[in-house]
């Protein structure tokens, strides 16, 4: 037995094993020209306007950030119209989801969340040893009704994706809106928009923050907006509810340089569209590349995508590794998932997927 006295959940609980970085494949086997496409980065890096504010600011590392993060919440309230009372800044959206447990879940309290759905809703949910419910999925889909129904007296917390980490799958605003009918006013809903910038004219979920109180809408600034390593997330949210999250929120948790960077990022609308274009292309290069090898793929409104490999992932990873490609088994059989690159990233990748499977293209 061990001394040290960590509460159940927590004792129970395997970190968060993220993708393996490219210094890391660099020293094991000693490859150069690594293509990453692991962890759903954005491949163009950040906007140049991006790096001109940093640089501005970075005489300010000796200062404390603004606890308050007032510039980034006015940037956020002029971007989507929600005061600075509906805003909760995140060290990147991990941080506003363990935020969204701690704050309304005991461990005599339910959450429920989907089947093939971000780790991290079961990871948040075990170390405050609170009881999952975990919704089978539709195919690779988010069953909500299902996950409605799934609902108990004593549940607190749903988390959906929209859409959805690591299968790419999407639902509509008449599933949502259908979903939220459903749902008890004192349960809280975490719809995570962690990819939501690479199909914004589908689907308008802050609408809905208005209707429906219990609603929280988490977003990142990690994958499109391409800050990935500044982590940088916010939740929109209802005053109360707001409220509750800022009185656990760690006054410091997004730097100063991370909350400069954001207001640059959020303003450049011109690298968010030419990001969503080489998604789009690179999305279909990808897919053509499964057909021309015979494999499988489920389709994906983000910037990633699952595809049946017909072998076991792990082995598939660990070959792809040694042709000098990361990406990621994501605990789904015969699957992995990979992130959209460059134009010439994903053609390396294809044609290491090949090697590795012993496929040969189709003309």
């Amino acid at each position: 037995m061990s001394f040290v006295p960590a509460n159940s959940g927590i004792s129970k609980l395997k970190p968060y094993q993220p993708g393996k970085p490219i210094s890391e494949l660099e020293r094991e086997l000693g490859l150069t020209d690594i293509v990453k496409l692991a962890s759903n980065e954005n491949p163009l890096g950040c906007s140049d306007k991006v790096k001109e504010a940093v640089a501005a600011e970075i005489a300010e590392i000796g200062r404390y950030p603004d606890g308050g993060g007032f510039i980034l919440k006015d940037q956020i309230k002029t971007q989507f119209g929600f005061n600075h009372d509906q805003i909760t800044l995140g060290n990147g959206s991990n941080d506003l989801l363990e935020m969204f447990a701690r704050a309304f879940v005991s461990s005599s309290d339910s959450v429920v969340y989907s089947q093939h759905a971000f780790a991290v809703y079961a990871l948040v949910t075990q170390a405050i040893n609170a009881q999952a419910i975990e919704v089978p999925a539709k195919g690779f889909s988010h069953d909500l009704e299902a996950m409605a129904a799934a609902i108990q007296d004593n549940t607190k917390l749903v988390f959906i994706a929209n859409p959805n980490n690591p299968t790419g799958t999407w639902f509509e605003e008449a599933e949502f809106e259908a979903f939220m009918q459903k749902v008890p006013a004192n349960v809280i809903v975490v719809l995570d928009e962690a990819y939501v910038e690479y199909f914004p004219e589908n689907f308008n979920s802050l609408k809905f923050l208005q209707q429906y109180p219990n609603l929280i809408v988490s977003r990142t600034l990690s994958k499109c907006y391409g800050l990935a390593a500044l982590r940088v997330g916010f939740a929109l949210a209802s005053v109360e509810v707001t409220d509750y999250l800022n009185r656990i929120r760690q006054p410091f948790n997004v730097n100063h340089l991370a909350m400069v960077a954001a207001v640059a990022a959020l303003k450049d609308e011109d690298f968010i569209a030419r990001s969503r274009e080489v998604n789009k292309a690179g999305m279909a290069q990808l897919e053509a590349g499964f057909k021309a090898l015979g494999l499988n793929y489920v389709p994906s409104r983000a910037n990633f995508i699952l595809v049946d490999v017909q072998a076991d992932p792990a082995a598939t990873f660990n070959g792809l590794l040694k042709q000098g490609v990361i990406v990621r088994p994501v605990g789904i059989s015969s699957h992995i998932r990979v992130s959209i690159g460059t134009e010439a990233e994903n053609a390396k990748f294809l044609s290491a997927l090949a090697t590795v499977l012993g496929l040969e293209a189709k003309a």
